[in-house]
């Protein structure tokens, strides 16, 4: 690593190597001009460099490949000392992991707290369609005040932003959707043992539809995804194949709005938190019309007060506190898209199903046999593994 400085008249046109073994400073004095030839950059204003870590010249060839060098240049009249002692100094790596760790607990408490009020609803009120309209219903109500109160900032989008948004929503609500008619027909642990299969249906549509390939880890990663998987719906006491079908459904409609999100969000500006918010809108839109088409007012409002009647007025909490935590966890998994790497994300949305499958059996007392617990425990585990062989 060597430089060349002429026509400066401050300092010699001799070469300069830089090595380890030399005085922490040298302080090059300013210069009018600096001509470097051979594809060096020309500086035409003064510049300054100073306080640099081992930073020196000697008349040698070697250098340590293992030495780092840092330095910065600023404009003549700009110039101060850059002492690394006194310089900013990256977060440190204790931190990092901290704020994951923060990022992570968040997730996997709001989403348990979601699973467990969304069944206490299902079982009183048992309208998916519905309850999956009033979870975005009230995500979009809560981010609209939020923007209204500048409490977040509100997103610059245009039509091409919308257009690309739709197939990602019209993806989202169908996989919404068919996880709560899932839940509605089976145990909460049931359905998320199933959708801890959706690698496998990632895989399967990127080779088949996209013409991607992927290591051999990755294809023998899915043999115990898709076993655990089997071995769990075959031993499963309350096996309900519209709840089979519904997490089936939600898998491969999750993983068709990865993929149109990746390509929709190509080169855009909104943060993750605007993006779930806008997302959920549209998906509103989308889903209200069909939700009334399904099931209908005559029928919630017979199935409402039933509820009202068995339950009391905590069934209204239930309604607002499955709704509001539906829209947090979700948003809090997309911010941390802005802050984690895709493998730790991976990761952490594996140890998210483990939380759920074991809160849920815990407090609604599932009755889970040995084999039933074994094919979940492989199935997870494939998830891993697969998180582990695709990066």
């Amino acid at each position: 690593m060597a430089f060349s400085i002429s026509q400066s008249g401050l300092v010699s046109t001799k070469r300069l190597n830089l090595c380890p073994a030399v005085p922490r400073v040298l302080p090059l004095p300013q210069f009018a001009k600096a001509k470097v030839v051979n594809g060096d950059v020309s500086i035409k204003r003064p510049l300054r460099v100073s306080s640099v870590a081992k930073f020196g010249s000697l008349e040698s060839r070697t250098l340590n490949p293992k030495f780092k060098i840092s330095c910065r240049a600023q404009e003549g009249d700009q110039a101060r000392p850059l002492d690394p002692e006194i310089d900013q100094v990256p977060k440190s790596e204790a931190a990092q992991k901290l704020k994951i760790g923060i990022y992570f607990a968040t997730w996997w408490a709001l989403n348990v707290v979601f699973n467990i009020y969304n069944k206490k609803v299902l079982n009183a009120f048992p309208y998916p369609w519905l309850t999956s309209t009033l979870s975005l219903a009230v995500g979009s109500l809560i981010m609209l005040l939020s923007w209204a109160t500048r409490i977040a900032e509100t997103p610059k989008t245009d039509l091409e932003f919308w257009k690309n948004l739709f197939p990602v929503a019209v993806a989202h609500t169908i996989g919404h959707v068919a996880a709560t008619v899932s839940m509605s027909k089976v145990a909460v642990s049931f359905t998320h043992i199933i959708k801890s299969g959706e690698p496998a249906f990632s895989v399967l549509v990127s080779r088949f539809l996209l013409g991607e390939s992927f290591p051999v880890p990755v294809y023998l990663s899915l043999i115990p995804i898709i076993g655990g998987c089997a071995l769990a719906a075959v031993t499963e006491l309350n096996f309900n194949m519209i709840g089979f079908m519904g997490a089936m459904i939600s898998n491969l409609a999750f993983v068709f709005r990865n993929i149109f999100s990746k390509r929709g969000m190509t080169g855009k500006s909104v943060s993750g938190m605007n993006y779930y918010a806008c997302l959920s809108m549209l998906s509103l839109v989308i889903l209200t019309p069909f939700a009334i088409a399904m099931e209908g007012p005559q029928m919630w409002a017979a199935g409402w007060q039933e509820a009202v009647s068995q339950i009391g007025p905590n069934f209204v909490w239930w309604v607002a506190a499955q709704s509001i935590f539906y829209h947090l966890y979700n948003q809090v998994s997309y911010m941390s898209l802005d802050q984690i790497s895709p493998l730790t994300f991976s990761i952490g949305n594996t140890m998210k199903r483990i939380s759920v499958i074991v809160s849920s059996i815990i407090i609604f007392r599932t009755p889970v046999q040995p084999v039933n617990a074994l094919g979940a425990a492989i199935a997870v585990l494939g998830t891993f593994i697969y998180s582990q062989a695709k990066q």
